[in-house]
């Protein structure tokens, strides 16, 4: 009996003492947590946006609000609307500065300082937002956005997408090929080529003045996105006819971009965090768009706005224009001929699949 007791005292001795250790060593790996990770990091993002836009602007604060829930506080995030900081069209410039550590536009905004940018954006009668996702994604597009950048120091992601738009408000009726001639029309990216080589003239401004150029005269027309945001800038009550298909834009990627010396500063669960929120910003985002641009139309429809669909005879013109648009900018651009190589292989492969399958489907629906 005395031999178990000693032996048993013995053992719970064994065991206090093993916690101890276990205390020692945990409270020894405790002090050794690197710094870094410890630290808080308060970052500025620049955008293209008016303040809290629906889509787009709301897309933008979302994915500053994920980061800062997300990293606990660590990595928090002030989003600056158009204007407040830098223009909307100079997002890309501040972040290659670094006048700001992030911003969130759309890449072809930045085409004459960057001409391939617009190849990750839009492309007329183009891959749309799906489409555009598994060529970023999955083959290979991310990479090539990547290397783009790199010389001005701005690392790229997706963030957001609209799927497809429509083609715009106009004040005339657009019948044939010849009405698109003289017309002074908003519209950026290739798209904005492809109007100009038909006799158009391209004006180009961010949202928060493009009612007053409708309204006024100093331009014809305008696409923006489609009836979610059109309807929110009150482009209905500046223009007579709605058109769809949005030809020039099946759909436009958003970017986020990073400048490559600060993105080096965080620790490596940070930068996790920051592509996690980006790639459920740019999933959230389309659905956003596409529950809210079905309502918002109908709304249109209600209100008595006149919606028309583009002639096929503008639409095969236009379609026969945009190829040798796109062509013909890849050629003047030895990283945009590159991207859109590799790009327009890769789409041969998505279109080929979605007319075997997805084609019918709506075809027959």
């Amino acid at each position: 009996m005395k031999r178990r007791q000693i032996l048993a005292a013995a053992g719970v001795g064994i065991a206090a003492g093993a916690l101890v250790g276990c205390k020692e060593e945990a409270g020894a790996a405790d002090t050794s947590k690197p710094a870094a990770e410890a630290k808080t990091f308060n970052w500025k993002m620049v955008t293209s946006w008016p303040k809290n836009f629906p889509g787009v602007g709301v897309g933008a604060e979302r994915f500053a609000k994920l980061v800062e829930q997300m990293s606990n506080g660590r990595l928090k995030i002030k989003v600056y609307a158009a204007g407040e900081l830098v223009p909307a069209l100079e997002v890309f410039d501040a972040v290659s500065r670094g006048t700001a550590e992030m911003g969130h536009g759309a890449p072809y905004y930045w085409k004459g300082k960057v001409p391939a940018a617009q190849f990750f954006c839009a492309l007329p009668f183009g891959p749309n937002a799906q489409e555009m996702n598994a060529w970023l994604h999955y083959g290979g597009g991310i990479q090539l956005w990547e290397e783009v950048y790199k010389p001005y120091g701005v690392l790229p992601m997706a963030c957001g997408a609209t799927g497809v738009q429509t083609a715009g408000w106009f004040n005339k009726e657009i019948n044939s090929v010849d009405d698109l001639k003289g017309l002074k029309m908003r519209t950026p990216g290739l798209g904005g080529e492809v109007l100009t080589k038909v006799g158009g003239t391209v004006v180009n401004m961010p949202a928060g003045e493009i009612f007053t150029a409708l309204q006024t005269g100093a331009i014809d027309a305008t696409e923006w996105i489609g009836p979610y945001n059109d309807q929110a800038l009150g482009l209905h009550k500046a223009a007579k006819y709605y058109y769809t298909p949005g030809w020039q834009e099946p759909n436009v990627t958003f970017e986020l971009d990073v400048n490559l010396k600060a993105w080096e500063t965080l620790p490596a669960d940070l930068q996790a965090i920051v592509r996690a929120a980006a790639r459920d910003v740019n999933g959230d985002m389309l659905d956003d768009y596409n529950a809210k641009n079905m309502e918002s139309m109908e709304q249109l429809k209600k209100e008595g706005v006149d919606v028309r669909r583009l002639p096929d005879e503008v639409l095969a013109k236009l379609k026969e224009v945009s190829a040798e648009v796109v062509e013909a900018t890849a050629a003047a651009d030895p990283a945009a001929q590159k991207v859109w190589e590799q790009q327009k292989a890769y789409l041969a492969r998505l279109y080929e699949y979605a007319e075997a399958n997805e084609k019918d489907i709506y075809a027959i629906r």
